[in-house]
């Protein structure tokens, strides 16, 4: 059906378009039909197994499942018929017959319920079936065969819309049912907890286990419903979090611009952190006879070894006496502050404002400096903006996607799904890492080269595309400066000369090269594999080449995206919360600039830029900085040389946190203020999409715990300033006034719509995904091209170390673990830290996997078990860096890219050694 086409509904005449079935028309036109195996949510083709939703078209001699049938001109469909309702009831009546009873429902609000309830079928003349047995054996997921009707609705759920291929059907006839993966129990399968077919089911025979008890039964149903942003990584899913009695029972996606109602095991089992016991609930002050060492540590269950609790007058009067009284002594340099990344927009604006007008300097700076800091400094440099220039979604009108840097699946897990979606259409998918990360299933090409060689292998696909004429010349000529340069640097990188570099073959090299080159639309995507090296930004002035000389950039389908990690660095960034920056990109060192900010703000800014986050804990560790205020970070596990960090921390004259949890930046605080959780806030976060959004608070924070934006505002007011903001909202629309880049996007059509992408043009335009289609925002409109030369890792191997430690995150864990590590689900499923090595490797040092080892390199040691994995290169490491038991980071190479300021997490060398 190409036109739209006139029939009869119920004797109504109606219009149907293009590509609509008879239950779209019907339900867009207000009539109900019952569904069961249909979900009209993004992704879902219609199946027409459950056949609930029949109806009668005039003529023909069956009925027809309205979710598959399409419209024909002059077609008479009745939705009520006598036949319809009839064949209704006995459709309902046998799969009642194949489940428990209604008041045996392993979960009440369902829609099988609910249709049930609208036929008036609550038993069944057929005969009953032998009810098989659950299976709990997954901490998230509760599986009840005894519901499922077989509707196959979970296994479109996992194939076709987040494409994890575990569920399917098996065996024949009677005894077909639904399997995960070779009909393994769910627990030893390779379901990754997405949850998707959770949320899809329509019977609760998939449902989250902490909604039922261990008997089975259904718990109370949610009472409310509260839209959201997950607070994750920078996809930024849009969610429901279901509420009970001011808990947060469940997590269901919703429909946003970046998720299409998809979640990640995160994003959908891990809120209940939030209730975790360890919560701080009142403010803490450390006691006098608890000195500060590097190696403190404190429980989190009861730091009364340490710390007394206060109140909240005493504890703001001692956090700010300390900043205050550092401030006339030494000056405001010797104080510095860091905000946070996971918190709102309106926050990270007053921590930067707080540290600039009331400690008096710029050294203010957030988790940003530890993962894609080199991106944005090479983005800057060569196209003028730190962003990235399309949505992640482009992909679904690429040809050619590249993938370089980047475990998605694993650390953007809702972003992969449109990835893979875009590789099942017959996109060509290019995946380039040192490990074969789980995204390698779905190439066409996988190039896995030797850590560390990036600019070898990029330079050597520019040598192609440059020597083989593939690139675009009239973009080249209008739309870049320094072209000339780049062609006579790259004359020597032929891939002949690369490959045993990048240990990437020679052809191989020449024939990615073309492919990208001659795509219609090509798009790349990058993560912390390409940033964090003290050659990331170089790395990233590749990839900036590769797609401007190309013309892959400014159109739909193609651009540079490197994958933002917290939910709210973009956000962050934006609002001014990195020391070389006033909020949108503002530099400090410009006067004109400053005074902009300081007719705003009454002050006087100060001139200098300020230190980043490895170098305020150096300064701090040197004496320089004395004072130091954390909002919602944690370098005392997120920081490279942790030894080195620890001391500097305990080594600070006034250190204040203000968290959730007392962290281990928390351990060597002297005032512990507590913090609301993000479902216990209002607030908007920007994600890796430039789409701004609102999060809205579910539930009350508990005990004494004060909202940021109030903290923050406190100290400010004891520090000086004459602050009287009445909520996040005042405080946006200050910021809002100030930056042109939220132009057209008020709180209040954010409360409306719930997101909008910037740059906008205008208040009811949803804007402007992708950007920089006629000119870039530089001097000069042109994007400029740097060569990039090959500068080794900081630190090789050798004889004494002789492997490459990589580290990262895991899927089910986030960052430093603080929230995760305290999710009972996540918790469960990944609950020690390991080291992963291939099979080859562990062989030949004579391990086994799950044997206790200890890895060490110049900076320390951990002990932790030892894992297989054959995507792990041989003579590499992969260590996550979210366990406290074993911090990855005590290891990590603290040297920096001396442009971004960000710290070579993905190469140092070190040993294993076997059970202790």
């Amino acid at each position: 059906m190409s036109e739209p086409v006139l029939f009869f509904l119920d004797d109504r005449e109606v219009t149907a378009e293009p590509g609509e079935s008879l239950w779209d028309v019907a339900q867009r036109e207000g009539t109900e039909i019952p569904h069961l195996c249909h979900s009209p949510e993004p992704g879902y083709r219609p199946d027409g197994n459950c056949r609930a939703c029949m109806v009668e078209v005039e003529g023909e001699r069956v009925l027809a499942a309205a979710c598959v049938r399409q419209p024909e001109a002059g077609m008479r469909v009745s939705t009520d018929s006598p036949r319809v309702e009839q064949a209704r009831r006995t459709i309902f009546q046998l799969l009642v017959a194949d489940m428990p009873g209604l008041d045996q429902a392993h979960r009440l609000d369902t829609p099988f319920a609910h249709w049930c309830g609208e036929l008036g079928v609550s038993t069944s003349p057929f005969l009953v079936r032998k009810l098989p047995k659950p299976d709990r054996s997954h901490p998230a997921v509760a599986w009840f065969p005894d519901a499922c009707i077989q509707c196959q609705i979970c296994v479109r759920a996992c194939r076709e819309v987040q494409h994890n291929d575990v569920i399917g059907m098996a065996y024949r006839g009677g005894s077909t049912q639904v399997v995960f993966d070779l009909d393994d129990v769910l627990a030893e399968s390779t379901c990754v907890a997405c949850g998707e077919c959770v949320q899809a089911c329509p019977t609760g025979a998939l449902m989250e286990s902490a909604r039922v008890n261990r008997m089975g039964n259904a718990l109370s149903p949610a009472k409310k419903k509260v839209a959201s942003i997950c607070p994750y990584c920078g996809v930024g899913c849009q969610i429901d979090f279901l509420v009970n009695d001011e808990r947060i029972v469940a997590v269901e996606g919703r429909d946003g611009p970046s998720n299409q109602n998809r979640l990640c095991v995160k994003g959908r089992f891990g809120f209940d952190y939030i209730h975790h016991p360890q919560r701080l609930t009142r403010p803490l002050i450390r006691r006098d006879d608890a000195p500060k060492a590097g190696t403190c540590t404190v429980d989190p269950a009861d730091p009364s070894s340490h710390f007394r609790e206060a109140s909240w007058e005493e504890a703001l009067e001692v956090a700010a006496k300390g900043f205050r009284k550092i401030r006339e002594r030494d000056s405001g340099e010797a104080l510095a502050g860091f905000g946070s990344a996971k918190g709102s927009n309106e926050e990270a604006y007053l921590v930067q404002k707080l540290v600039r007008t009331g400690f008096g300097t710029n050294n203010v700076d957030h988790c940003t400096r530890l993962c894609h800091a080199s991106s944005v400094a090479a983005l800057f440099e060569g196209i003028g903006s730190g962003a990235v220039t399309a949505p992640f979604t482009t992909c679904a009108e690429s040809d050619v996607i590249i993938v370089t840097g980047s475990n998605t699946s694993a650390n953007h897990p809702v972003a992969a799904t449109f990835l893979k979606q875009a590789a099942a259409r017959g996109a060509t998918l290019i995946v380039i890492d040192p490990r074969g990360v789980d995204l390698v299933a779905y190439a066409e090409h996988r190039l896995l080269f030797q850590p560390g060689s990036d600019v070898a292998l990029l330079n050597a696909m520019l040598h192609v595309i440059i020597e083989e004429d593939l690139y675009d010349h009239d973009f080249v000529e209008h739309r870049t400066e320094g072209f000339e340069e780049l062609a006579r640097h790259i004359r020597p990188y032929r891939p002949e000369a690369m490959a045993p570099v990048c240990g990437i073959e020679a052809e191989t090299i020449r024939r990615v090269a073309r492919i990208y080159a001659g795509a219609k639309a090509a798009v790349i995507f990058w993560g912390m594999g390409i940033s964090q090296h003290v050659h990331g930004t170089d790395n990233v002035r590749c990839l900036i080449a590769l797609a401007t000389i190309c013309g892959q950039i400014g159109r739909p389908g193609t651009g540079l995206h490197p994958l933002r990690g917290q939910n709210n660095v973009q956000g962050a960034s934006d609002a001014g919360l990195i020391p070389m920056f006033l909020p949108d990109y503002q530099s400090v060192e410009d006067a004109g600039k400053r005074a902009r900010y300081e007719k705003a703000w009454g002050v006087k800014l100060p001139e200098k830029r300020g230190l980043t986050v490895v170098e305020i804990i150096d300064a701090a560790f040197d004496g320089s900085i004395k004072g130091l205020y954390v909002m919602g970070e944690n370098p005392a596990m997120s920081d490279p040389n942790l030894g080195h960090a620890r001391e500097g921390l305990a080594r600070l004259e006034h250190l204040v946190v203000q968290d959730l949890f007392l962290t281990e930046t928390a351990f060597h605080a002297d005032v512990v203020l507590p913090a609301a959780a993000w479902p216990e806030k209002e607030g908007t976060v920007t994600n890796t999409n430039r789409q701004v959004q609102m999060g809205r608070s579910a539930v009350a924070p508990p005990g004494e715990v004060r909202q940021d934006w109030w903290i923050i505002q406190e100290l400010a007011r004891r520090l000086g300033l004459d602050w009287n903001y009445q909520g996040p909202a005042e405080v946006y629309r200050e910021m809002s006034g100030l930056m042109v880049s939220l132009d057209h996007i008020s709180w209040e059509r954010l409360q409306a719509e719930g997101s909008v992408t910037y740059p906008c043009s205008s208040d009811d335009e949803p804007g402007q995904e992708v950007v920089f289609g006629d000119r870039f925002p530089t001097a000069s409109g042109r994007a400029r091209l740097v060569p990039a030369d090959i500068i080794p890792p900081d630190e090789l191997p050798d004889e004494r170390y002789p492997m490459i430690l990589i580290t990262g995150r895991l899927l089910e864990h986030w960052h430093t673990g603080a929230m995760t590590r305290r999710s009972r689900a996540l918790d469960a499923i990944e609950p020690e830290a390991a080291v992963s090595l291939s099979p080859g490797d562990l062989g030949s040092l004579r391990l086994t996997a799950g044997a206790s080892v200890r890895v060490k390199t110049r900076r320390g040691y951990i002990d932790l078990m030892a894992r297989a994995d054959p995507r792990v290169p041989v003579g590499t490491l992969f260590i996550p860096f979210c366990f406290f038991e074993a911090a990855a980071n005590l290891l990590t190479n603290p040297a920096l890219d001396p442009y971004g300021k960000i710290p070579e997490y993905k190469f140092c060398a070190a040993r294993v050694e076997g059970s202790i």
